[in-house]
């Protein structure tokens, strides 16, 4: 099966590698620790009423859950080195740009993957209107693209430099 560009997940190799580790803890001794969590609540009596074992299945469902967005997410990531510092937008940079020429308000972001950013910087995907329309643009180009309501709009971009972690 090839992979087309809308579905791989671009990854630094430290943020895949952070993402692996969380999935084999998961799957391994976290299901571990839920399944005794499930067994000791279901020994307190009636499951109608054990909020105990209500809270240990949800934690379960929860979990699970998020085994099977992990498994999708390594398993359509492209994993590589943060890009050139060339001022060329593309996935794993961060992002200044401003609306519409309104220079007195910047918005910084990452463009790339929320597995990626270990913090609080705003991500914005490659595959969203507005990572499509800025990707590939470099500094004092603009973008039009389309907003969710269906009006357009123009961004400058201000700023690209690679994410740092």
């Amino acid at each position: 099966m090839t992979q087309t560009s809308e579905s791989v997940t671009w990854l630094t190799q430290e943020a895949y590698d952070r993402l692996k580790a969380e999935l084999e803890d998961l799957s391994g001794p976290g299901r571990a620790e839920i399944a005794v969590k499930i067994e000791e609540a279901r020994q307190e009596g009636d499951l109608k009423e054990n909020a105990g074992y209500h809270a240990a299945k949800e934690e379960q469902g929860k979990q699970e859950l998020r085994i099977r967005q992990l498994i999708g997410l390594l398993q359509n990531a492209k994993v590589g080195e943060a890009p050139a510092d060339d001022g060329v937008v593309e996935p794993g940079m961060v992002v200044t740009v401003v609306f519409d020429g309104d220079k007195d308000d910047p918005t910084t972001f990452l463009l790339g993957s929320r597995e990626d950013a270990v913090t609080d910087i705003e991500v914005y995907s490659p595959q969203s209107p507005l990572g499509k329309a800025i990707n590939g643009k470099t500094i004092g180009h603009q973008a039009t693209f389309a907003l969710p309501n269906g009006k357009t709009t123009s961004v400058e971009v201000v700023d690209a430099k690679p994410y740092r972690g």
